[in-house]
C-alpha cells in the first residue's frame, strides 16, 4: 500500500446520542467529491473512546461501503488492550478496510518492549497493512524511534503516523528506516514533508478537504514555494483547531457553522464556550468557508 497525500480523520456524527449513520455517509461523498486519497474513521478525532465496540465496528463498515472503492480507507483499531486491538483490526479486515491504523496502547504505559510486543502480535495475526500512530499527547507513551525501526522490518507495518509535534523525531526515524511516515499534525504537515513525510492524517480536512489536498500535492511535486503558500493560508485554522478547544472539539463545532454536521459530542468532551466560538466563527467567515 502506498500511503500519500491528504487523509481525512473523520468525525463521528451523533444526533441525539446515537450515530447519525446517514451524515456519515454523506461525509464520505463529500469527501471523495473534493479529492481527498483517503479516510480514516474511528481514530482520535471520531472520538473512539466514546464508541461502543458494536458502533466502532459498524462505523467502519459504514465508511467501507459508502467509499465503495472509492478512496483508500484507514480504519482506526487501536485499543489499550491488545486483544480489543486485534479483534477490531480483523473486523476491518473482513470488512474490506485497506489498512489500520493502531495508535500506541494509551493509560497502561508499556515500555518499549511491552510496545513492540503489542504491534508485533497484531502484525503477525491479522494480514493488513498498519499504520502505527504515535501520539504521546493522548496516550502517555512515546515510540521511540529505534523501536519503530525494529517493527518496520514485518512486512504488514507500513507507515507512521507522527504526532509527537517533534521534527526531530521525523528525522531520527528517518534515519533509521525507510518507513512511509505521515504527519498527525495539521500545523507540521508542511514542515514534515519537507524532511521526509508523504503526507497527512488531517483533522482540518473535515472542513476543507480540497486545500490540505493542495498542499500536499504541491510538497510531493517538489514544489514547496506553493506549499508554504498553502500553509500560510491555512495555519489561522489550524492554529485554532488545536487552541481553542480539545480534539474533535472545535472541528466539530466548525461543522456545525458550515451546516454540515449537528455538532453534538459525547461526554466527557462538551460544547466550546461562547467566546472560542466566536474566534472560529470570525476565523471560518474570513477563509470563507461555509
Amino acid at each position: 500500500m502506498q500511503l500519500q497525500g491528504a487523509y481525512t480523520a473523520m468525525i463521528t456524527p451523533f444526533r441525539a446520542g446515537e450515530v447519525d449513520f446517514d451524515r456519515l455517509r454523506a461525509n464520505v461523498d463529500d469527501q471523495i467529491d473534493q479529492g481527498i486519497d483517503g479516510l480514516v474513521p474511528v481514530g482520535t478525532t471520531g472520538e473512539c473512546p466514546t464508541l461502543s465496540h458494536e458502533e466502532h465496528r459498524d462505523v467502519i463498515k459504514t465508511v467501507v461501503e459508502q467509499a465503495n472503492g472509492r478512496v483508500k480507507i484507514i480504519a482506526g483499531t487501536g485499543s489499550n488492550s491488545t486483544t480489543e486491538a486485534l479483534n477490531l483490526t480483523k473486523h476491518a479486515k473482513d470488512v474490506g478496510a485497506d489498512a489500520a491504523l493502531i495508535v500506541n496502547p494509551y493509560y497502561n504505559k508499556p515500555n518499549q518492549q511491552g510496545l513492540y510486543r503489542h504491534f508485533m502480535h497484531l502484525a503477525d495475526n491479522v494480514d493488513i497493512p498498519i499504520i502505527l500512530y504515535n501520539i504521546p499527547g493522548r496516550t502517555g507513551i512515546t515510540m521511540e524511534a529505534p523501536t519503530v525501526a525494529r517493527l518496520a522490518k514485518h512486512t504488514n507495518i507500513v507507515a507512521i503516523k507522527e504526532a509527537t509535534g517533534s521534527c526531530d523525531m521525523t528525522s531520527e526515524i528517518r534515519q533509521l528506516t525507510d518507513l512511509t511516515i505521515v504527519s498527525g499534525d495539521d500545523s507540521l504537515t508542511l514542515p514534515l514533508m519537507s524532511i521526509g513525510a508523504s503526507g497527512v492524517i488531517s483533522v482540518l480536512s473535515n472542513i476543507i478537504p480540497a486545500k490540505i489536498k493542495s498542499l500536499t500535492a504541491a510538497a510531493l511535486n517538489g514544489d514547496f514555494a506553493e506549499a508554504l503558500q498553502h500553509h500560510n493560508d491555512i495555519f489561522p485554522l489550524c492554529k485554532a483547531c488545536l487552541t481553542l478547544a480539545t480534539n474533535p472539539i472545535t472541528i466539530k463545532t466548525a461543522m456545525a457553522i458550515c451546516g454540515r454536521d449537528t455538532g453534538e459530542l459525547r461526554l466527557p468532551l462538551c460544547e466550546m464556550p461562547t467566546a472560542s466560538r466566536a474566534i472560529l466563527e470570525d476565523l471560518l467567515r474570513e477563509h470563507n468557508i461555509r
